[in-house]
């Protein structure tokens, strides 16, 4: 709904008593406010404030030592404006509720491009000064776990009553049994106008995979895989088990992907990546050249988070070098086969845990560079690209932060206080880890060194 709508839609929701108003960090954490329905015209007319720096905290919600947004700036407050998505209506808690999403702005009007919607905007902008216009759809990986343990367990099955036990990778039975969860999903995705579409079974033990419409609005694809999340875990709530996005809840199963998929219509709405053949156009090979140039300067956008670095070893449905082929789903970046007319490119870096607009930035603004430069990309692999003499994606979580820091292409795409920002909340991060001594650890060396 617009906000207009969303404005009349909540003067007469009766059930709901409050909003929440939320903006998205850098983890693709939701932080906000709760507000009065009778507040509802304040929020939906950009009345609220809040401070710029909460977009760049911690995973644990706390400020970043050091942080120039904070202390040294005064911990200034931006505008908070609608992003025109209007209220979401959330059915799944106690009481009904809404989110009404919101982005950051400067007191000069100015858009605060440290705010990851803002930084993937930016982005979009450049592509429509060039008279192209993004095409993207996002595919959403999810485990369902039980609620009670606090480690990850699979769920017990609803129609059997037994604990899932086994991988099922593409089973109906397990859609059946958890066919009221979908139900509910889906429920909720069409109130959200979230563009849910296929859903199935994956290889791990309640693994499950939905897959998102495309759009040629890339905020819009960001902002639905974004809410799909909050549906997913909400919905997960209300059945009594528990939803993860984490990119590897178990160490010897397969870990959950966000997989992107993107081409470019020009100002005719045709698809510049299309040149009738096989091959794809020179203007989609440049796009992979970008990708693959960018890649490992990039990698921390995909794979944000300590556990993610589980998920990016060989053998396991996730890339490791850096490289491209066709129709070959070992490598970090496929050309899916069929149809030339729907010729696209497939990112398959990302983990499901990473933050959608950072992810579709990431995956664009390399592209863009690629394509601006007219790189020619490396030859397609392949084969088994585990295999390929070729440079690798970062496999560890500080390495990544450096090579974001340092990288030249992130310099061009993204915004200054963005990339200090970001660098600072993952250095603070990485930090806190490293202060933990697991159980294992401890179980490892105790008494035995």
């Amino acid at each position: 709904m617009s906000d207009s709508e969303a404005h009349d839609w909540l003067a007469n929701a009766d059930s709901v008593e409050s909003i929440q108003a939320v903006v998205c960090d850098l983890n693709g954490i939701l932080r906000g406010k709760r507000v009065p329905i009778g507040q509802a015209k304040k929020v939906l007319e950009g009345g609220i404030r809040m401070p710029l720096s909460i977009v760049g905290v911690d995973v644990w919600g706390e400020d970043i030592v050091g942080s120039s947004q904070v202390f040294a700036s005064g911990d200034m407050d931006g505008i908070c404006s609608p992003t025109g998505r209007g209220a979401l209506p959330v059915t799944w808690t106690l009481k009904p509720s809404a989110v009404v999403p919101l982005w950051l702005f400067k007191e000069t009007g100015e858009p605060f491009l440290a705010d990851p919607r803002q930084a993937l905007a930016h982005i979009v902008r450049q592509y429509h000064e060039l008279g192209l216009r993004p095409v993207v759809a996002s595919e959403m990986e999810f485990y369902l776990i039980d609620s009670e343990p606090d480690h990850a367990e699979p769920p017990i099955s609803p129609y059997t009553g037994k604990r899932l036990d086994s991988d099922a990778i593409l089973s109906i039975d397990e859609l059946d049994d958890f066919g009221q969860f979908f139900s509910d999903v889906y429920a909720e995705c069409e109130r959200q106008n979230v563009p849910a579409d296929s859903a199935v079974a994956e290889n791990g033990i309640g693994q499950f995979e939905i897959n998102l419409m495309h759009t040629d609005d890339p905020l819009k694809a960001a902002d639905d895989a974004l809410f799909f999340k909050r549906i997913i875990k909400g919905v997960a709530r209300k059945h009594g088990f528990a939803a993860t996005f984490m990119a590897k809840p178990y160490g010897l199963r397969s870990g959950s992907g966000m997989h992107v998929h993107f081409s470019l219509i020009d100002e005719n709405d045709r698809n510049v990546f299309d040149d009738g053949t096989e091959l794809g156009s020179d203007i989609m090979r440049h796009a992979v050249a970008g990708l693959t140039r960018g890649m490992a300067e990039t990698t921390l956008l995909f794979a944000p988070h300590y556990n993610s670095y589980r998920r990016l070893r060989p053998d396991t449905h996730a890339p490791t070098s850096i490289t491209w082929g066709y129709e070959n789903r070992t490598a970090a970046i496929r050309i899916p086969g069929g149809n030339t007319a729907a010729r696209r490119i497939e990112h398959r870096v990302a983990g499901a845990d990473a933050n959608p607009y950072l992810v579709m930035a990431g995956i664009l603004g390399a592209a863009l560079t690629g394509i601006r430069n007219k790189w020619d990309p490396p030859a397609p692999v392949t084969g088994r690209a585990y295999q390929a003499k070729a440079a690798r994606i970062p496999s560890e979580w500080g390495s990544a932060v450096t090579a974001f820091e340092n990288g030249p292409i992130v310099s061009e795409i993204f915004d200054p206080d963005f990339r200090s920002m970001l660098i600072a909340c993952k250095r603070q991060e990485i930090a806190g880890f490293a202060e933990q001594v697991t159980d294992f650890e401890f179980s490892a060396y105790l008494e035995i060194v």
